[in-house]
């Protein structure tokens, strides 16, 4: 589960995660460990461009990954709502070591750009790519309680 819900999310992931409008989705975004600012610094900003021009840095050689299949299910047993979606997968990853992903919605898959996305979760994923497949298991996504 995310490690923080930025405070520009709270209140309204499940509908950013439900992806409402045509042609949006959820992109995830690995950044680096080396200079990767704390949770009580990341989540005070608003869009993805505002994450790159502090001091974390995108790990661009992994890349991003795009989520269009999410799942929001109301659990009124538990009174929250659960967001769920399927496991990431980088086939022959490379570069400098991954520290944590940044889920983002992006309302406009057909020419959005960092300014419009909205980072919705980080989730803290240490890992050293070295070419074989890595993959992310996203388990419970997030929950809105």
């Amino acid at each position: 589960m995310g490690n923080i819900v930025f405070n520009v999310a709270k209140g309204r992931i499940a509908h950013y995660a439900s992806l409402p409008a045509t042609n949006d989705a959820i992109v995830v975004v690995p950044l680096e460990n080396s200079g990767l600012e704390a949770d009580s610094v990341l989540e005070d900003y608003d869009t993805l461009a505002a994450i790159l021009a502090g001091a974390s840095n995108e790990q661009t050689t992994v890349g991003r990954k795009t989520v269009t299949v999410v799942t929001v299910t109301v659990d009124d047993t538990n009174n929250r709502v659960n967001i769920d979606m399927g496991d990431l997968s980088w086939l022959t990853p490379s570069g400098n070591q991954i520290g944590a992903l940044v889920f983002c919605y992006e309302p406009d898959t057909t020419g959005g750009t960092d300014s419009d996305l909205i980072p919705l979760t980080k989730q803290d994923w240490v890992i050293t790519p070295e070419g074989d497949e890595i993959k992310a298991t996203v388990a419970d996504f997030a929950r809105a309680t």
